[in-house]
């Protein structure tokens, strides 16, 4: 690009500083983009898009106050043309959907900034979409997979925090033979050998979350 080129503004969300200092230090010696805002919570992404209107926003995903996801519905809501990358650990194909579906136009872990960060925030900015290989991978894999229902994730979720069927029930407000249908549905859906190795997969797949 010729030094008269208009650079790609860019505002970086991440609760940790390394990850911030690591992608400014990317995008800042690039000539034809820059590193215009930072935040560490999905609040103050939302603040700062409004106050910078950046062409790409790179969002993490977990955060505190306010996670990636609502913080992308949010400036979306707001602002339909926002360009937002997903950069993340989780290369989970629940997660990735929920995304996608929230309107992020590409998907990235953090492990592959070095070699996709830089061509994704062009690729974006052209209007393009993308995906961590990875991540691909991933949804390519659970493609035709059928998906929890909303009552399976909260039976799940409470399997991963050590309850019970019977403390699962009462929690619920739901009898106890509902539940152990629920938990037979989620380890046939996911594929698990029992209760641990379900709860393992849902972390894995962004099912549920830490």
């Amino acid at each position: 690009m010729g030094d008269g080129s208009v650079r790609i503004r860019v505002l970086c969300v991440d609760d940790h500083p390394v990850v911030l200092k690591g992608v400014a230090g990317l995008v800042n010696v690039q000539s034809d983009m820059e590193v215009v805002a930072e935040a560490t919570t999905g609040r103050e992404a939302i603040a700062q898009f409004r106050a910078h209107r950046p062409d790409i926003t790179l969002m993490d995903l977990q955060m505190p106050e306010l996670g990636g996801l609502d913080a992308i519905v949010a400036i979306r809501g707001e602002f339909m043309e926002a360009r937002i990358i997903v950069l993340t650990t989780y290369a989970g194909d629940v997660q990735a959907l929920r995304a996608i579906k929230a309107g992020a136009r590409a998907y990235l872990l953090k492990n592959a900034l070095h070699k996709e960060l830089l061509d994704t925030i062009r690729a974006v900015h052209a209007g393009k979409k993308a995906l961590s290989q990875e991540v691909s991978f991933e949804l390519a894999e659970h493609a035709t997979d059928d998906s929890l229902t909303p009552a399976e994730v909260r039976v799940l979720r409470l399997i991963a925090h050590g309850s019970a069927n019977k403390e699962i029930a009462s929690q619920l407000s739901l009898s106890e033979e509902t539940i152990k249908g629920q938990v037979r549905n989620i380890l046939s859906k996911l594929g698990a050998k029992d209760r641990t190795h379900a709860a393992m997969i849902g972390y894995k797949r962004g099912s549920i979350e830490f």
